[in-house]
C-alpha cells in the first residue's frame, strides 16, 4: 500500500487523534509573521488543522493547503471556515507554486512522511524573510509498524534531539532556528525558521 492510500483509508478517522490539532495549532501561534501575510502554504494538510488555524489567526489573504490524498483534502474542505482556503490534492515535493511566493509555510506532523526534499522546497517557494513552521516526532517516541515504517523516506531519520532537529531547518539554508519540545507521552519537536532576508 503506497502512502496516499494508507491516508485515504485513515481519513474519515484522522480527526480523532487530538495531537494533529494540538501541534498544528502550536506551529501556527508560534509563527512571528509581520504584516499580514499575502499566502500562507500548508503542506501535507492531512484535514485541514493547520490551514485553518493559520486563516484565523494570521488572517493572510491567501491560503493554499497541499496534500497527496484526495480523501484528505475532501475532508479538510467540509470543516467550518475551509471556504476561505485553496484546496489542492498534490505532492508536497515539488510544490505547484513559483519561486518566492509565500510568506509563511507551515508542515504539521508530516515531514517525516516527505523526505530530505521538502525543506529545500519550503525554502525555494519562501520570499527572503519568510517563515517556516514545521514538527518532526521525537526519536524515542516515533514507533512505527513494520509495514508503515517501510512506506517512509529513508533520506530524512527522525531526529534525537533539539539540535538534530534545527539542523533539518539549517541545511536547508534556513536560520534564526528556534526549536521547542512537546510535553510527553507523544513528543515532537516544533521548529521555528526564517529564510535570510
Amino acid at each position: 500500500m503506497s502512502l496516499p492510500a494508507v491516508f485515504d483509508a485513515t481519513a474519515d478517522a484522522y480527526d480523532d487523534d487530538p495531537h494533529h490539532r494540538r501541534i498544528a495549532e502550536l506551529l501556527v501561534s508560534g509563527l512571528q509573521p509581520a504584516p499580514t501575510p499575502d499566502l500562507v502554504v500548508d503542506v501535507a494538510t492531512g484535514t485541514g488543522f493547520a490551514a485553518l488555524a493559520a486563516s484565523e489567526v494570521l488572517t493572510p489573504r491567501r491560503v493554499v493547503a497541499v496534500d497527496i490524498s484526495p480523501r484528505m483534502i475532501e475532508a479538510a474542505a467540509a470543516n467550518p471556515g475551509a471556504e476561505a482556503i485553496e484546496w489542492r490534492v498534490g505532492p508536497a515535493v515539488p510544490l505547484d507554486l513559483p519561486d518566492g511566493a509565500a510568506d509563511v509555510v507551515v508542515c504539521a506532523s508530516a515531514l517525516h512522511l516527505l523526505g530530505a526534499g521538502a525543506p529545500p522546497e519550503w525554502r525555494r517557494v519562501l520570499r527572503p524573510g519568510g517563515q517556516v513552521a514545521f514538527s518532526i516526532p521525537v526519536a524515542a517516541d516515533f514507533s512505527p509498524s513494520p509495514a508503515f515504517a517501510a512506506l517512509l523516506p529513508a533520506d530524512l531519520p527522525v531526529p534525537a534531539d533539539e539540535e538534530g532537529a534545527a539542523r533539518i531547518a539549517t541545511a536547508a539554508g534556513f536560520g534564526s532556528v528556534r526549536v521547542t519540545t512537546t510535553a510527553p507521552p507523544r513528543r515532537s519537536f516544533l521548529v521555528f525558521a526564517r529564510v535570510p532576508a
